[in-house]
């Protein structure tokens, strides 16, 4: 018996197998997977009239579900608002979270969690009525700016019109709901939020898109991650070395449709991947196909971030840094091996 220390735990190597830590012991015991999402932002995490989950966080969860249990299937949602996401982590009501949260010190420190793998790079931004004139985010002197309480928007905003030595009168309000409808209703000159999301409320909550412009400006940067607690490495590196294979995929060409045919391929990272050789889903404490089995079950990141924000969606919102690094973006995975 071999001891594997990492920090204060412990895991213990029997026959090169890694042993159970407690979040996937719990995820296995109760043969679903509990992840927090969005209470209903379209494209990153919404339910359909059928009560179905779509968008880009929730198919991190599924990948997740199906390289853990072997089944997309086996997942509980659990629609959390901005106030509540950390803390049912922190409590342990979910397993994970994956709700267009900004990866920060603070909350890698302070508030007990870690967030192993970026899946949207985003950045702060304003949207306004087109009938207002306004062109540029400095344009908004002495202007009514709608914004969500208890987020980094709320901070960077301030931030950003105090460094500009410009003047706005902030509208807080609560509920993510409350707040786009005041912002149609002309309480507000402005609303603010991470791009996609306004793009998605532009989308998917305007009578009429084309009445409204996202300002060029981003005033932050927001690298959106799936989040877990401190203090289980194992399931860390499972959630993502999850995000980081549908990545690897991609780069790969090997997609929902084609990842069959690639179990055959001679390249030995191709193999490493897909588990026909090697022994990586052992490192992580799962079963050697729990990439093929993510994959398979969802596509890579590109299928997703297409079908979910992409061209193919209603958000129809350019790849930018979420293309591949060697496409000129940022999305990029460490080597599997």
């Amino acid at each position: 018996m071999k001891l594997l220390m990492i920090g204060a735990a412990a895991l213990t190597l029997i026959s090169g197998t890694v042993k159970a830590g407690p979040t996937l012991d719990a995820v296995k015991q109760r043969g679903q997977l509990i992840c927090g999402v969005h209470t209903g932002l379209a494209g990153f995490g919404a339910p359909d009239a059928r009560g179905n989950w779509t968008g880009l966080d929730v198919d991190m969860c599924r990948a997740v579900a199906a390289a853990v249990l072997g089944d997309a299937t086996k997942v509980k949602f659990v629609p959390l608002s901005t106030q509540q996401r950390l803390a049912a982590l922190q409590a342990g009501e979910i397993d994970m979270l994956a709700r267009n949260t900004t990866r920060t010190l603070q909350r890698e420190t302070a508030s007990g969690l870690d967030f192993p793998a970026v899946n949207y790079y985003d950045g702060q931004g304003f949207m306004v009525p087109a009938n207002l004139g306004v062109t540029h985010a400095k344009d908004l002197n002495g202007a009514t700016v709608c914004v969500l309480p208890g987020t980094t928007t709320e901070q960077n905003v301030s931030d950003y019109f105090r460094a500009n030595d410009i003047e706005y009168r902030p509208v807080v309000i609560e509920k993510n709901e409350e707040l786009v409808s005041a912002y149609l209703s002309g309480r507000c000159d402005a609303i603010t939020s991470d791009a996609s999301q306004l793009a998605a409320i532009r989308a998917n909550q305007t009578p009429n898109p084309a009445e409204h412009t996202i300002l060029p400006e981003l005033i932050s940067k927001e690298p959106l991650a799936v989040g877990v607690r401190h203090g289980d490495d194992q399931w860390a590196d499972i959630v993502g070395w999850t995000v980081f294979a549908l990545i690897e995929a991609e780069e790969r060409g090997i997609g929902a449709q084609n990842v069959d045919q690639h179990l055959s391929s001679p390249d030995p990272t191709v193999q490493r991947l897909l588990g026909v050789s090697g022994d990586m889903g052992q490192a992580l404490g799962l079963d050697n196909k729990w990439a093929y089995n993510a994959i398979k079950a969802v596509g890579n990141y590109g299928e997703s971030f297409e079908r979910n924000v992409g061209k193919g969606s209603k958000l129809k919102l350019e790849r930018g840094l979420n293309a591949l690094w060697s496409k000129g973006g940022l999305m990029y995975a460490p080597p599997i091996r």
